[in-house]
């Protein structure tokens, strides 16, 4: 039987917060129990220049905090390929040629694009770059690449994976069937909330818990999170739906969180005691997270040894996709 292949991975522009392991990274680590997939991870170091053009060092350092987040969830060296985008010169090359199946009409009206646009006025004014416009093309380059038919995605990226579909169809009609068409794969869990609500949790925003905070870290963060702004007495009725510190219970305290519910609805549990136990599920949780994660930053050279031997085995595989596409293009001179 051939195996599948799966190609996800993450934008170094910071640490790894608990949205993404209840999201991609959980998902990830349950596929290294399918023996028919080949699993490969990418840290898109090329991909967060796309509006982190101006802060490089950043995007840099950011590549083994990524690394030691991955690591430290469980993703195993020995089982996922884990590479680094920017050595990988087969991508940039197939952006270059999907760049002629796509027109700009279709990207400025992916809506995944649009959002995220939206999100970078800042950044960008009225002058969004071409890098940052064409990146569901960068992304169809990366999956493509490697041959990927599985892609562990949050539901926002849909429309992501729908345009490389396009853009592989559109592909083999030109120049003969080289491509695989990939399939998404959602995440159990939806996108997960920022302590103050917000449907984006991230660094900017300052609502996020990551994987490597400190005990310290996480209680400032939990003791300062939105409750129930109509709660003013420790026994007044509150209403967990519109409390994120109930909201996060579910996430962290899934054998208790029907009885602290009730409590919080007839009053009888105060919103202190409530982000206590929070704060403790939530440190019982990560521990062991942080633990691999404090074995990792004092080897830096093994790090540095599997990053590099998962970029060499994933250098071999864009080699031979490229091989295939020249071919079919009337490239390979």
């Amino acid at each position: 039987m051939n195996k599948k292949r799966s190609l996800t991975g993450d934008r170094p522009t910071g640490k790894l917060h608990i949205g993404h392991y209840f999201g991609s990274l959980q998902n990830r680590v349950k596929m290294q129990e399918d023996e028919n997939l080949e699993r490969f991870v990418m840290i898109a170091d090329v991909q967060a220049l796309t509006d982190n053009f101006n802060e490089p060092q950043k995007v840099r350092n950011n590549v083994y905090e990524v690394l030691k987040d991955y690591l430290a969830v469980g993703i195993d060296p020995n089982k996922t390929t884990i590479f680094l985008q920017s050595m990988i010169p087969e991508i940039a090359e197939l952006t270059v040629f999907y760049s002629n199946l796509v027109t700009i009409a279709r990207l400025q009206r992916n809506p995944t694009v649009k959002t995220e646009i939206a999100q970078k006025k800042e950044l960008f004014g009225e002058s969004v770059t071409y890098g940052f416009l064409g990146y569901p093309i960068s992304q169809a380059a990366d999956i493509t690449a490697f041959g990927g038919e599985l892609i562990p995605v949050g539901e926002d990226q849909e429309p992501v994976i729908e345009q490389c579909r396009e853009i592989v169809r559109k592909f083999n009609s030109i120049y003969g069937d080289v491509l695989k068409e990939p399939e998404a794969v959602f995440s159990k869990e939806k996108r997960i909330k920022g302590l103050d609500g917000n449907d984006k949790m991230g660094k900017s925003l300052g609502n996020a818990i990551y994987l490597s905070d400190t005990d310290e870290e996480i209680t400032k963060k939990v003791m300062g999170a939105l409750t129930d702004p109509g709660r003013i007495k420790k026994d007044d009725p509150g209403n967990p739906n519109i409390c994120m510190v109930a909201y996060y219970h579910n996430l962290f305290s899934k054998g208790e969180v029907k009885e602290i519910c009730e409590e919080c609805k007839a009053g009888k549990r105060g919103c202190v005691a409530c982000k206590k136990q929070l704060i403790e599920n939530i440190i019982k949780e990560l521990n062991p997270i942080r633990e691999k994660r404090k074995y990792y930053e004092e080897r830096p050279e093994e790090l540095k040894r599997i990053l590099m031997e998962g970029t060499k085995k994933a250098q071999a595989e864009a080699r031979k996709t490229m091989e295939k596409v020249k071919k079919a293009m009337k490239l390979d001179y």
